[in-house]
């Protein structure tokens, strides 16, 4: 009778037999066959799987009288009829198939197997339960395009990012370096994908040489590891140059090395050295190795003007050292630096010159009160003693100003 029951039930699912149809004794075998199972229902869960992963549908009841389950796809064709596989899909595998559960595999999964997948439990009536499957679909590795190598400075460029395949939409970032930058992001729909698309518009100068901007994509199938491409941006630019010196004070019988620092790119080699506008003198004393100018021996001959020159082929730059060779003799016999006495004296003229000036205000305003105070009441007056006795600075100390005659 059980297997009468199983073929009923294939042929139900496979061929699309209904029940009407199957002869009333076999339905009611079946009936009283599943009676145990009639408060059961079957329980699924969503799955969420990266595309060309693997996809695992568990199928459970509690409680079940030997009632077959069965695995159907979004076009409602049978995968798995418990045991039994339906559909010659060789992705399609099965995992377990008990009384209580039925689990199938499948793999290499696809953005085409999305959708609701349906459970059914072979009660009278039939009782399903739906998952469904979600795929997400893999970003590309970015491409970057629109970089001109090598670009020159003060050029204005435009970069690119671009990746697409991503489901849901990825997100596109840039990078200079480590530090983030930002950039103008597009999206655009391809079927059931995205294409992700940033631009990024520089103005490059020299310290964008070898700078190294990174596009990067994240998504939620690349937790892990996420997508990127780096291009390091090459910048042609004009030379710079600046000469350093080894001595504060070059005094005579001294070892002298002057380096002549030059940065452009490409790199401006050779560079040319001269004195007072000239080609340095050939002595055993002087030696040019490269950048570097060296004096084995100083000597008050090679007092002058070095000029150091770099060239490439975006320009010229320059630098210039002024060579004073001192006497050692005389520096330790030279008095008192009279740069700094001069500075000190300086100081001291400029701080009495506003004393006087502070003091020659104060002194005036005082003068000024006085004088207003002495012609008060000298308006009216008929003479100027009158003036005076009348003025408001007399009245207080009339008696102090009695004279007496002895």
């Amino acid at each position: 009778m059980m297997v009468k029951q199983h073929m009923l039930f294939t042929l139900y699912s496979i061929c699309g037999i209904v029940l009407k149809d199957i002869p009333a004794v076999s339905v009611a075998a079946t009936k009283n066959k599943v009676r145990g199972a009639q408060g059961q229902f079957p329980i699924v869960q969503n799955m969420t799987v990266t595309e060309g992963g693997i996809a695992n549908l568990t199928c459970r009841v509690e409680h079940n009288d030997n009632t077959s389950l069965q695995w159907s796809n979004p076009a409602q064709q049978t995968l798995f009829f418990g045991d039994k596989k339906a559909l010659r899909d060789n992705r399609i595998e099965l995992v377990r198939a008990t009384s209580q559960e039925l689990t199938i595999s499948i793999s290499e999964v696809t953005l085409a197997d999305e959708g609701l997948y349906t459970c059914s439990l072979f009660t009278m009536p039939v009782k399903t339960a739906k998952a469904f499957l979600t795929v997400l679909g893999v970003p590309k590795k970015p491409q970057i395009k629109g970089l001109t190598k090598p670009a020159m400075e003060g050029d204005h460029i435009n970069l690119t990012c671009m990746t697409s395949g991503s489901k849901p939409a990825a997100d596109v970032r840039w990078f200079r370096n480590e530090k983030e930058i930002k950039g103008a992001k597009e999206v655009n729909a391809s079927g059931k994908t995205f294409t992700v698309k940033s631009s990024l518009r520089l103005q490059v100068d020299r310290n964008d040489d070898g700078v190294a901007y990174t596009c990067r994509v994240d998504h939620v199938a690349l937790i892990a590891t996420p997508q990127q491409t780096t291009e390091v941006l090459e910048v042609h630019y004009a030379p710079r140059v600046e000469i350093k010196h080894s001595l504060p004070i070059p005094q005579e019988g001294q070892y002298l090395k002057l380096e002549c620092v030059s940065k452009g790119n490409p790199s401006p080699d050779p560079v040319l050295w001269t004195k007072d506008g000239r080609e340095l003198p050939d002595m055993d004393r002087m030696i040019v190795e490269g950048r570097e100018l060296t004096f084995m021996s100083l000597n008050k001959t090679d007092n002058g003007t070095y000029r150091c020159e770099a060239t490439n082929h975006l320009g010229t730059n320059h630098a210039e050292y002024v060579l004073f060779v001192y006497d050692p003799n005389a520096l330790e016999q030279r008095g008192p630096d009279h740069a700094l006495i001069g500075g000190v004296v300086a100081v001291v003229v400029f701080v009495t010159l506003c004393l006087i000036i502070v003091l020659g205000r104060y002194l005036a305003r005082h003068k000024g009160t006085y004088l207003t105070n002495e012609a008060k009441g000298a308006d009216d007056a008929p003479d100027a003693d009158t003036a005076i006795i009348n003025a408001d600075g007399n009245h207080a100390h009339a008696e102090e100003k009695k004279e007496y005659f002895i």
